[in-house]
């Protein structure tokens, strides 16, 4: 019996770095969970995974788990804009620092390729929609400016060590084990939890600012086929996003329920993704439609 490949992800026991666990798992590899379990959930990991409890930051510790990996899915962050605000020394040591460390770490262990998860925030506010890659980025808070600077060490690292990497602008990420707590939950996962509750949907500003929301796992599909498209591993950036924006005002009503509205806050207006360079790199395209991820998410939470 053939040896299994090794591959890791990094954030693995996260919403999105589950996914793609279950993902490779399934594909018949032997998965390697690098998560400190600050965000993510043990028991979101895969049984057929191994989990390190380790942290991103602590190149001893990952050096080992990455070595003779095939690929590595770079998931590991500590997400969210406001919290970055906030927390810009740990977030920048966590999103950086520790990119950093898996970029060696993966060089150094011979990885065939490293895939980013990179983060649509690096768009910041931007007059022109829908977004694409060769726009000057705008960063509105350290989190987007740090994975962009993600995205940057990625292709410096190509271009230096020869690393292949590939970096994917994810925009609003939902689906299954999406986190409906605390302050920086994303909208629908939030509403979901509101409307569980019987409390009205808290909506900031007028409700009209508008996002990409992108399926789980349409998300999982790009990664995979990141990993091994023979049109990739330069450093590429590459949009992951439906192409289409929907007003917040509107989730409210797929969801169904009373709306409060409350004071805006610093984030984006709107965001579309322009998703044709997955399209023509990657040979990927978005396949749930909002409509049909919110239905399925309504009955996860038992509201349908």
């Amino acid at each position: 019996m053939a040896k299994k490949e090794k591959v890791v992800v990094t954030g693995g026991a996260g919403f999105i770095g589950s996914h793609i666990v279950d993902a490779l798992v399934e594909r018949g590899f032997d998965v390697h969970v690098i998560d400190n379990l600050v965000g993510g959930k043990k028991e979101r990991v895969h049984k057929a995974a191994t989990l390190h409890k380790v942290d991103i930051r602590n190149s001893d510790s990952i050096n080992p788990i990455i070595d003779g990996a095939k690929y590595v899915f770079h998931m590991a962050a500590l997400p969210r804009v406001i919290y970055s605000i906030k927390h810009p020394i740990e977030t920048n040591e966590v999103n950086i620092g520790g990119t950093v460390n898996v970029l060696r770490a993966s060089q150094e262990g011979g990885v065939e390729r490293v895939v980013y998860s990179a983060s649509s925030s690096a768009y910041g506010d931007q007059k022109t929609f829908p977004l694409r890659e060769d726009m000057p980025v705008n960063p509105k808070s350290p989190y987007g400016l740090q994975k962009y600077v993600g995205e940057q060490y990625c292709k410096v690292w190509s271009e230096v060590t020869g690393l292949p990497t590939v970096s994917l602008r994810y925009f609003n990420v939902y689906g299954p084990r999406l986190d409906p707590d605390g302050d920086y939950a994303l909208v629908i996962g939030k509403f979901l939890k509101q409307k569980k509750a019987g409390k009205p949907f808290t909506i900031t500003g007028d409700g009209e600012q508008t996002r990409d929301f992108i399926h789980v796992r349409d998300v999982v599909r790009a990664n995979i086929l990141a990993s091994e498209s023979t049109n990739v591993g330069n450093g590429e950036v590459i949009n992951i996003g439906a192409g289409s924006d929907v007003s917040i005002n509107k989730v409210a009503e797929l969801i169904g329920g009373p709306v409060e509205y409350i004071e805006p806050r610093l984030e984006p207006r709107h965001t579309r993704a322009d998703n044709r360079l997955a399209r023509k790199l990657l040979g990927w395209e978005p396949l749930v439609s909002l409509e049909e991820g919110i239905s399925e998410l309504k009955h996860i939470f038992k509201l349908s």
